[in-house]
């Protein structure tokens, strides 16, 4: 089965919906789809839910689908650094599902693991319990948690050979494999495609059986923050 397509928009031709639900990899700015997410803007697909630990800055990452106002919920761990997100939400335009940062990446996990919930004690006590069932284990109290499915994944790796096998870069890899397994449809971007077989197996991070299409492009590297030490 091909995998490897020539854009961004040919690699996502098909798969977009509105309404639909998509798991985006990245932490911040780093290890971002970021092509991906301009075809998807480009695409003018509308309603739609991300599932995201962040959602980037106004001008660059998913931001520039909150500028569209493409996105109509998000999924997230962290909405700091985002004047437009901010607006959207405390204006009432914009759906917002806090989850702690670790009970996130479990759920797209056990959403790719075909695990349907899970029990956790973060979040007792807090908002974040309400609505939730609550069962106690040895004395101590959990909440449930289901397991994250998505329509579509998007994620950014370093390599990849032609049957989808990945390779991330040091902290690129953050929410990119749980992201790409939760996904009913893999999408991958990467900076590198070489041969199949060319890959050690043992340096493998993520199976190519998970990922359903892939693309080569050129990537922008931002440093979100810059500290300069005074002279």
């Amino acid at each position: 089965m091909k995998k490897v397509y020539g854009s961004a928009g040919e690699a996502l031709d098909g798969l977009l919906f509105d309404g639909m639900l998509i798991a985006a990899g990245g932490f911040g700015l780093c290890g971002i789809p970021e092509l991906l997410i301009s075809a998807i803007r480009d695409a003018g697909t509308k309603d739609i839910t991300i599932a995201s630990n962040n959602c980037g800055v106004d001008d660059f990452g998913l931001g520039i689908l909150l500028k569209t106002r493409q996105i109509r919920k998000m999924i997230s761990s962290y909405v700091g650094e985002n004047a437009e997100f901010m607006r959207q939400y405390l204006s009432g335009e914009l759906e917002l599902e806090f989850n702690p940062q670790g009970t996130l990446a479990e759920r797209m996990r056990a959403g790719g693991a075909g695990i349907p919930g899970f029990y956790t004690k973060t979040g007792v006590g807090t908002v974040i319990a309400e609505g939730k069932d609550h069962k106690d284990f040895n004395g101590e109290t959990y909440i449930l948690e289901t397991g994250l499915v998505a329509d579509l994944s998007i994620v950014k790796a370093w390599k990849a050979d032609e049957t989808g096998n990945l390779v991330f870069r040091k902290t690129a890899r953050n929410f990119n494999p749980p992201a790409a397994t939760c996904g009913k449809i893999c999408v991958v971007e990467v900076e590198e495609i070489v041969p199949t077989g060319s890959l050690d197996p043992d340096h493998i991070h993520l199976p190519g059986i998970y990922v359903h299409r892939l693309i080569q492009g050129e990537h922008e590297k931002r440093i979100e923050n810059r500290t300069v030490r005074a002279a």
